[in-house]
């Protein structure tokens, strides 16, 4: 009795597209039958090998001869489910395990899985799933094809947080591409923890743009986020290229964010300056300037800090003068002051100078600790604070020591302008971080306590021991100019500029006009700069709520009005409005009372300086 004899099977090794012995080479082969497997796990190796019958799928199933070697297509379907519980080693075929990075294309056989989408069994590298959510979302059903290796994740993770795998949902077998492997592992960690981890300055760049093709807003923003506190003067360059490179806007505006908040470290680093264009710089700066919000603040020098002090070469309790060497914020909602910072161990606390350049602010000079002798000397030390990271640094020292200078900034540089007893002016440039000597102040001119502001691009000073000579500093020219006079012989509090126009205010004494305010009474007059003349601003009056013999006070302009502070209160000076240029404002001028006094030792320095939103220390709770 004749059997019957099972059909041809395709099994590892067998070449069905060979022609028998004694055959023709066009002679078909007979016709072949399918494992029982599904037709997504069964695939042929010969191109021309007709489809088994499914007829024959039981008999195909039953005759399973060993391999006689050569790589296996087809795999037993318990083979191809257990193989999903295996760990990636195992699953690599042995040319996968010796060269893991090797791309799909190099590999002898060529991967038609990756193509099938209904493949959910093939063997992928697990992702970076945190605990428990196994638990919830059962097993990985999603494969993706990066790089010539797999990752294994859930399709409801990464649907949930893209429209690119939300579009994708019915595949089971997804091939990424422009996203490289390391990317897509910090990505795919991202979708699950919401935690961007392993971002660095030198990755970031490929780590934004994967998320921007992957569709993943959150994580491009979160990536971002985590690599603003890595950025240095060493990476913030290249980060700034790359991300112009891909257009990654949210990394480029990150790394202009660090070049703006630390735009001194900057502007000294030809690396990173010299490199960027004009319009770049440009923009830095105009972010620097216009970054949070301008507020009024005073710094408390010290109790010597005033005129009636000590020279430096006399004895000093200098020790305690930097109890209250602080910087405090006005709230003028709430009518009081708040600190914001401390002057930093090193910078004295009395006789020093400060300004505001690139709002930093910067201060110079003063009286230094007193020496092996007992007697406290000028000093020539320089400090600089930045209210966008809330540090304080040392800059170069001046090139003369000097204690009652003004430190005034002009045209992106900072001038020392004379001091106790000294004649001469030094100029800064932070790009090159040097100090040199301009023309000096004429003899004759202030040996102590003058006044000094800036407009139009040069230098005015004023006040001291000859209070009604004006004198200008023309830096185009580097010379020293005489202006008109002031008719006032009163003594002078301060003297600040505001829209083309120098303010004098003047403290009433037993003779002038202003003793008719009584004691404690100002007057002010104002210079402008253009037309060359002296005219009065307000008539003598006392500020509200002033004492009886009004100490001298400092004065800061800020959003077009002028605010006059000292350990007596906070007054705002509202300036008559006219429509002439050097006309005569007459006597419409006013002070308004702030607050209450800030009860601090020493002369009380005011400025205008922005502060950020996110504000530390004296900020919080402002209103």
């Amino acid at each position: 009795m004749e059997h019957a004899v099972a059909p041809c099977v395709l099994y590892p090794g067998t070449e069905p597209g060979a022609a028998g012995e004694g055959e023709s080479e066009g002679a078909a082969s007979p016709a072949q039958t399918p494992c029982s497997l599904g037709a997504s796990l069964c695939f042929s190796s010969g191109e021309e090998s007709p489809p088994q019958s499914l007829a024959s799928a039981a008999e195909g199933s039953a005759t399973s001869p060993p391999s006689s070697g050569g790589p296996r297509v087809v795999e037993r379907q318990w083979e191809a489910g257990s193989a999903g519980a295996a760990s990636p080693e195992e699953l690599a075929s042995p040319e996968e395990r010796a060269c893991p990075e090797e791309p799909a294309a190099a590999s002898p056989e060529p991967r038609v899985w990756l193509e099938d989408p209904a493949s959910p069994e093939e063997p992928g590298e697990p992702a970076p799933v945190p605990p428990g959510f196994g638990a919830v979302y059962g097993e990985p059903d999603l494969v993706l094809e990066v790089s010539g290796r797999r990752l294994r994740a859930h399709k409801a993770v990464l649907a949930a947080r893209s429209d690119y795998f939300r579009a994708r949902a019915s595949r089971d077998v997804l091939r990424v591409q422009g996203v490289s492997l390391a990317a897509l592992r910090l990505l795919l960690a991202d979708a699950y923890s919401g935690r961007m981890a392993g971002v660095r300055p030198d990755n970031v760049a490929e780590v934004v743009a994967g998320a921007r093709r992957l569709q993943l807003p959150g994580a491009a923003q979160r990536a971002t986020d985590a690599v603003g506190p890595q950025l240095s003067l060493a990476n913030c360059y290249e980060v700034l290229s790359a991300a112009k490179r891909q257009r990654l806007n949210e990394l480029r505006d990150a790394a202009y964010c660090f070049m703006s908040d630390h735009y001194l470290e900057v502007l000294r680093e030809p690396a990173v300056f010299g490199r960027l264009s004009g319009a770049e710089r440009d923009l830095l700066l105009r972010r620097r300037l216009r970054a949070g919000r301008a507020h009024l603040l005073a710094a408390a020098l010290g109790p010597a800090g005033e005129r009636a002090g000590s020279r430096p070469q006399s004895p000093s309790g200098d020790a305690d003068a930097r109890g209250d060497a602080a910087v405090y914020c006005f709230h003028e909602a709430a009518g009081e002051w708040r600190e914001l910072t401390r002057l930093p161990e090193g910078a004295p606390a009395r006789g020093c100078g400060l300004c505001v350049l690139y709002n930093y602010l910067f201060v110079a000079g003063g009286v230094a600790p007193a020496g092996p002798d007992g007697r406290a000397r000028p000093s020539d030390q320089v400090f600089c604070y930045n209210p966008a990271t809330d540090t304080w640094s040392a800059v170069r020292p001046l090139r003369q020591a000097r204690s009652q200078l003004r430190l005034l900034a002009l045209d992106g540089h900072l001038y020392a302008v004379g001091g106790e007893c000294l004649l001469s002016v030094e100029r800064y440039d932070p790009r090159a971080d040097r100090w040199a000597p301009v023309a000096p102040l004429p003899r004759g001119a202030f040996a102590v306590a003058h006044e000094a502001t800036t407009c139009h691009g040069e230098i005015y000073v004023s006040g001291g021991s000859l209070f009604y000579r004006l004198l200008k500093y023309d830096p185009r020219r580097d010379e020293w100019q005489e202006c008109p006079c002031s008719s006032s012989r009163e003594r002078s509090a301060d003297m600040v500029a505001l829209d083309g126009f120098i303010y004098r205010f003047d403290l009433s004494s037993s003779r002038g006009e202003a003793q008719a305010a009584g004691p404690g009474g100002v007057s002010v007059s104002r210079y402008h700069c253009l037309a060359k003349q002296w005219s009065p601003c307000a008539a003598p009056l006392r500020p509200p709520g002033a004492p009886t013999g009004l100490q001298p006070f400092r004065c800061a302009a800020l959003d077009g009005a002028i605010y006059c502070v000292s350990r007596a209160g906070t007054w705002r000076f509202q300036p008559a409005r006219d429509g002439e240029a050097g006309g005569d404002a007459g006597q419409g001028g006013g002070f308004e009372a702030l607050g209450a006094p800030l009860d601090v030792r020493g002369v009380l320095i005011p400025f205008a300086l922005s502060l950020p939103e996110r504000s530390p220390r004296g900020e919080q709770g402002a209103a």
